[in-house]
């Protein structure tokens, strides 16, 4: 599954980056997160329930940054695991440029799942990565632009 978008910020490129990688601005904008936190360097462990079709789990992961230009791209890499449900990996380029009247930022993240949830069918599946992508980035920038 690809999932590809862009948004236009209406702040500076720094302000988007350090907030990219702020667990506190994470947990507000992850739709379902229980918790983010930093668990080294690069790496960070989340706790989402998340709904797919008739399966719903809460699942344990973690993201790691890797490839990281400063404050301008990063490859995001990520992989988790909802028990029964199954698992989902992936991974995420990030670029951010500035643009008129802020930053623009694109992503082109890549996903497989594993177990129940690939028993959903990937329309769905897919349907809904779209939908908690787009709930994530309009809570982000509500986030950000507020700060």
């Amino acid at each position: 599954m690809n999932i590809t978008g862009e948004r236009l910020l209406a702040v500076e490129e720094r302000i988007v980056w350090d907030s990219l990688f702020d667990p506190s601005v994470l947990q507000q904008c992850i739709p379902g997160c229980e918790s983010v936190e930093r668990a080294g360097e690069a790496c960070y462990k989340a706790v989402v329930v998340m709904s797919i079709g008739p399966v719903k789990a809460r699942f344990s992961g973690s993201v790691s940054i890797a490839d990281a230009q400063a404050p301008a791209r990063c490859r995001l890499l990520f992989e988790g695991s909802g028990g029964a449900a199954g698992l989902a990996k992936g991974s995420a380029d990030v670029a951010l440029e500035q643009a008129d009247g802020g930053t623009r930022l694109t992503y082109d993240a890549q996903a497989q799942v594993a177990g129940k949830l690939a028993q959903v069918g990937a329309r769905l599946i897919e349907g809904v990565a779209r939908k908690l992508a787009g709930e994530f980035f309009d809570r982000f920038e509500a986030v950000v632009t507020a700060r």
